[in-house]
């Protein structure tokens, strides 16, 4: 007889990486092959490592159909980039090119979506007629719960032109007109992000904001009028109870459309009421703000929407007069106020205001950080919240724990489970049991080995995949978010340079060697975030090839930054850099992400910094920098950068070597618009935390220099990150926004008797 196993054996038997929870893996292999063979047609002779790729996913898929179906059954019956020369180049990525086999297409969901045309108003009313229509394809893709047997739906759309689209134009010779109109049509869902600094631009932006909200919102009615599983006929036709049924969060004002044409298929469609379907409308949806950045919140031309959506311009005119009506009521005589906050904004261009719109139309409006939520109330929505200050909310932002520790660092995962067992990876308010550990040395040495595991992994894939050779010892130096002014890589990059100048000056001084990584894209249009890349690569050749540094510095540009990436590089990171100006950065998850993966934060007080240094003790963060009433004083007192320029030597110095092409020798002005920006309009006041910045980094390097403090320190930070999990932001918007009771149900899998 075989000795029977220890707890710790059978953990690693049915391991924190054994996310799947595989019932038979004999079944698995079986499947395997038969995808390979019946659904590619291949053999392992000639099969790829795509084809091996997409078997093995549609055999998971199998595995989750059962799961997927009893899940939407349920519902019913309960009723519940690249860079080339050190520039940032877009490339096509076509990833659909071989097809998805995550998704299933659902043909006999598709949805006609209109645009253009002209609005007749009848004595049945209005009536939106002679558009141009676009079908909308459903793709489904099934999102499995963790250990529960429940599968929730994904629906995307893509654009489909219409068969009969111009074949009038067709049947007479406009071969080719036909053809780049059906195109047109179908670029809807071909291109994300476009460039909307051109007028084409901003309309297919605006169109595939329509596109999407319009066919999700046809959808969500049929699904709220049938009321049993797979049944297409309408049974409820009242509406009363729709926002019993339907929650619409708005995340960020992308989706604001949903409030007009909601509104449009109430009145125009179902013939309501214009207050009940108000009422109805404000119930459903909820609104999520995600920037305080003025230009970040969207306005459309007036003209762009009239041409597009002329009976949504009609209903957000009616919607704006009778919430105008309202604050009349509410501060009379005042004219300024009623100019504020009308959704219709007056000036060369008119445009409208959609966050306005969602304040306007929804029953609830939050921020992601607690700090961020009460920006929002005493700055750009002040007079909004004290109209309605009920409606106004905080939802602090959180990561899911099965993708940002078990499934990207199963060592750690492994560790943690070995202490305080594998409950926290759905509780990871669990983790605080990790307190009692700060000093086991056992356990210390454990998470220093696996850190030291994790940056020998990815300095052997940044050998592998950027040709670079780092130093696995040096201090992981991390910053990996969008490239943008208010996120300061800039203050990043001058203390690359500071670094550079000091070895330097005294080439013979012990420094703590340092790897810094800078990671990110820049929006297309957006000149200063490329310039910021350029000078980032400009900085690493320089310093990676001085001998006279050697690898005490490193500075590497991480291209084509995306969720495959972070997952290696967040593992391997000493040091987490959430640099942004007090008041400027809403929340952010990559801090929380490091957090958890036992990085120390160099931060300002800012977005969810603030609830990260509470959670952990400011003792265990490197904080530095104005809060956000230094920054208000500032303004106040107006923000010169020369003062900083004129006081402090190093300063002086890096920026004449970025205006003397010090950098950038074959192009010495190469950088003038980054020295310009900073010395003359720099609204993130770089130079204002530069300082502080550099004593912070310093105090960073000394205790990197104690091994024991700083894992001591790690596992503080680990252990407080709880508050962090994404299942605790979901909990909250579903009791306090949604109106429903969370559920950690497990439904009985496809093979067991209900």
């Amino acid at each position: 007889m075989s000795r029977p196993l220890s707890d710790q054996e059978k953990r690693k038997q049915i391991s924190v990486r054994g996310l799947a929870g595989v019932e038979n893996v004999t079944d698995l292999k079986k499947n395997f092959n038969r995808h390979l063979h019946f659904t590619l047609v291949k053999d392992r002779n000639v099969a790829t490592p795509r084809d091996y790729y997409f078997a093995l996913a549609h055999t998971v898929r199998d595995h989750l159909v059962g799961r997927w179906i009893r899940t939407q059954q349920h519902y019913y019956e309960k009723d519940p980039k690249k860079i080339c020369g050190g520039w940032q180049m877009e490339e096509a990525d076509d990833w659909l090119r071989y097809g998805n086999p995550w998704e299933k297409a659902r043909p006999e969901f598709m949805l006609p979506v209109h645009f253009y045309g002209r609005v007749e108003h009848t004595s049945h009313g209005a009536k939106w007629v002679d558009t141009q229509v676009v079908l909308a394809m459903p793709y489904d893709t099934p999102v499995p719960g963790y250990r529960n047997n429940v599968v929730n739906t994904m629906r995307l759309w893509s654009a489909k032109a219409p068969n009969d689209f111009n074949l009038k134009d067709f049947n007479v010779g406009g071969y080719i007109q036909a053809v780049l109109d059906r195109n047109l049509a179908e670029n809807i869902s071909r291109v994300l992000y476009p460039n909307d600094n051109f007028f084409e631009g901003k309309e297919l932006r605006l169109k595939q904001e329509y596109f999407v909200v319009a066919a999700t919102l046809q959808d969500i009615i049929r699904r709220f009028k049938s009321s049993k599983f797979g049944c297409r006929d309408p049974v409820r036709t009242n509406f009363d109870a729709f926002p019993d049924k339907v929650a619409i969060q708005l995340n960020d004002t992308h989706p604001s459309l949903a409030i007009p044409e909601l509104m449009r298929i109430l009145v125009d469609l179902e013939r309501m009421e214009w207050d009940k379907a108000w009422e109805v409308t404000v119930k459903t949806c909820a609104y999520t703000n995600h920037t305080v950045l003025p230009e970040a919140l969207e306005r459309w031309p007036v003209h762009l929407m009239e041409t597009l959506l002329p009976r949504h311009l009609q209903i957000i005119y009616e919607i704006n007069q009778r919430f105008l009506n309202r604050v009349a009521a509410a501060f009379p005589g005042d004219v300024d106020r009623l100019r504020r906050m009308s959704l219709v904004e007056e000036g060369a261009v008119k445009r409208i205001n959609m966050a306005h719109l969602c304040i306007a139309g929804s029953h609830a409006v939050n921020g992601v950080a607690r700090i961020h939520s009460e920006i929002l109330k005493k700055t750009i929505f002040k007079d909004f919240y004290e109209l309605e200050p009920r409606k106004f909310q905080n939802k602090t932002n959180g990561i899911t724990p099965r993708r940002w520790l078990v499934l990207c660092n199963p060592g750690l995962a492994e560790v943690i489970a070995e202490r305080i067992g594998e409950d926290y990876i759905s509780d990871l308010d669990q983790l605080r049991k990790l307190l009692s550990f700060v000093d086991d040395e056992a356990f210390i040495r454990d998470v220093a080995k696996v850190k030291q595991e994790n940056k020998l992994k990815f300095s052997a894939y940044l050998e592998r995949e950027y040709k670079v050779h780092i130093n696995p010892n040096s201090l992981f130096d991390i910053q990996v978010k969008r490239i943008h002014e208010y996120k300061r890589q800039l203050l990043n990059c001058l203390h690359v340079i500071t670094l550079y100048n000091r070895i330097k000056k005294d080439p013979n001084k012990f420094v703590v060697p340092r790897t810094v990584m800078i990671g990110g894209k820049a929006a297309p249009g957006y000149h200063m975030a490329k310039m910021i890349i350029k000078l980032i690569t400009a900085i690493g050749d320089v310093v990676n090839h001085d001998p006279a540094v050697g690898d005490r510095l490193r500075v590497i540009f991480l291209e084509n930054y995306r969720v495959s990436l972070a997952e290696k590089v967040i593992p391997a990171a000493d040091l987490s850099e959430q640099i942004s100006t007090a008041g400027t950065e809403a929340s952010g998850t990559g801090n929380m992400k490091f957090m958890l993966n036992g990085a120390l934060t160099i931060g300002t007080m800012d977005g969810a910094n603030v609830e990260m240094a509470e959670e952990a003790g400011e003792e265990n963060f490197f904080i530095f920098g104005m809060r956000v009433e230094d920054v208000e004083k500032l303004d106040q007192r107006g923000y010169n950068a020369q003062e900083y320029y004129d006081r402090i030597p190093e300063l002086r110095q890096i920026i004449e070597q970025l205006s003397s092409g010090f950098f950038s020798p074959k192009q010495p002005d190469l950088f003038k618009d980054i020295v310009n920006m900073l010395m003359h309009h720099d609204r993130f006041k770089v130079f204002a935390d530069y300082e502080d910045y550099i004593k912070c980094q310093e105090k960073v390097s000394n205790l990197y220099k104690n091994p024991r403090e700083w894992t001591r320190m790690v596992i503080r930070n680990i252990a407080t990150s709880g508050k962090f999990s994404s299942d605790r932001t979901i909990a909250q918007y579903a009791r306090e926004i949604w109106g429903v009771e969370p559920s950690r149900q497990r439904l009985p899998a496809p093979d067991e008797k209900i």
